[in-house]
């Protein structure tokens, strides 16, 4: 008797252990089911954002290709009534036909995603700071796109011109400034005339000209550094432009240290000397802390000649890779060769400097249908700027991408 009571429980106990260790296996499967198919729900704007984490820590977005997405019907960051436009690139006011269509394009970096910056995010997390963009204009180009984007989402905006600031605007809210230094050659230059006292370009047989000296910085932002906490700089299309600096009637005549440069020297080898002294006295005068960035060549789109020979750029769509090399091969030595010139010239002053190299070229060489051209108002195709709203807007995404 004893034996039999003693295992009619052991059965009892073996069988409710059973029981519960198949509910557990049951609870366990359910969970893990239920986990698969939470993954296939996670709303849209958190994929978005891992994806842009995963995005932003190893990405080359550089490397991609334009995709066009036929649903944008208007522009989504801020429209033709921003007054910081120049007239010459508002496409949308000046009824270009394809004003709309450029925005419908959509930069794709083949394996990561660079999604449009989130301006309030942005101000946020930049508040009590100092953004100065200084170059040509295609560096105002890049500035007016951040400025009307901000402003869109915060409308109360001062007038503030740093030192030497050609415009300046800040965003009272967050205390937020964003400046715009103009400066064509980084380096001072002026008009230069023959003396009646022979020098050393007297003797070579130079009347006038234009004296760049190469270790002077431009006025406009010599003094400015010390109050910007980001630097964007650029520097480019003034070094080839035939028109202004005609190498026979108004030649570039590069100094140093107050006297000519002797023998004179070609343009690409005075942008190299201007380079090698600008770098390092940015990173001398700029704060500790700043972020400092050089933007690489935006490229130009002339077709049938540059621009005070006739060139024009009619495209309607992006260009495709095969027609690149056509356009921008350093050994075609084309209308728009300049673009990749300049680039060898950044690169290789700026390796191991403290400067990152903001890389739009490759992007924007596909854009040939994105300049205001004959809706720029000018005597001529305007291939060389950017209609706003535009391809500037996604620099400036790829930028605070980086920061």
């Amino acid at each position: 008797m004893a034996t039999r009571n003693w295992k009619k429980p052991a059965a009892s106990n073996s069988s409710l252990a059973s029981r519960i260790l198949l509910s557990l296996i049951c609870l366990v499967s359910l969970f893990l089911c239920f986990s698969l198919f939470r993954k296939d729900i996670v709303s849209p704007s958190l994929a978005n954002s891992v994806v842009s984490e995963k995005s932003n820590s190893n990405c080359n977005y550089s490397d991609g290709r334009w995709i066009y997405d036929p649903m944008v019907s208007s522009p989504t960051r801020y429209d033709h009534t921003c007054k910081e436009i120049f007239k010459g690139w508002n496409c949308i006011a000046s009824n270009k036909s394809n004003a709309i269509d450029i925005l419908k394009w959509r930069w794709k970096p083949y394996n990561c995603d660079l999604q449009p910056f989130d301006p309030l995010r942005f101000l946020d997390k930049f508040r009590n700071s100092n953004i100065g963009f200084i170059g040509d204009s295609l560096n105002r180009n890049m500035f007016v796109s951040l400025f009307c984007t901000l402003k869109h989402v915060t409308p109360d905006v001062k007038k503030w011109r740093p030192a030497g600031a050609d415009r300046g605007f800040t965003f009272v809210k967050y205390n937020l400034t964003i400046a715009y230094h103009r400066t064509n050659l980084l380096a001072r230059y002026g008009r230069w005339s023959a003396s009646s006292n022979s020098g050393v370009l007297e003797s070579l047989g130079y009347k006038a000209g234009y004296r760049i000296d190469v270790d002077i910085p431009d006025g406009t932002w010599a003094e400015a550094l010390s109050l910007h906490d980001i630097l964007i700089f650029n520097t480019g299309h003034w070094w080839w432009a035939p028109s202004k600096f005609d190498p026979v009637k108004s030649p570039m005549l590069f100094f140093e240290k107050g006297v000519p440069v002797n023998p004179p020297v070609a343009p690409d080898a005075g942008l190299d000397m201007v380079l090698q002294h600008m770098v390092p006295y940015v990173e001398k005068k700029a704060p500790p802390n700043a972020i400092l960035f050089f933007r690489t060549q935006s490229p130009r789109h002339f077709e049938g000649g540059d621009w005070d020979q006739g060139g024009s750029c009619p495209r309607s769509q992006p260009l495709v890779p095969q027609e690149l090399e056509q356009f921008f091969s350093v050994e075609n030595n084309g209308t728009n060769v300049e673009t990749r010139l300049v680039n060898e010239h950044l690169r290789k002053v700026l390796k191991g400097s403290k400067f990152h190299i903001l890389e739009i070229t490759e992007m924007s060489e596909y854009r040939a249908d994105a300049h205001p051209s004959t809706a720029g108002g000018k005597r001529h195709d305007d291939c060389m700027h950017w209609c706003l709203p535009g391809l500037t807007d996604t620099w400036n995404d790829l930028f605070i991408a980086h920061l």
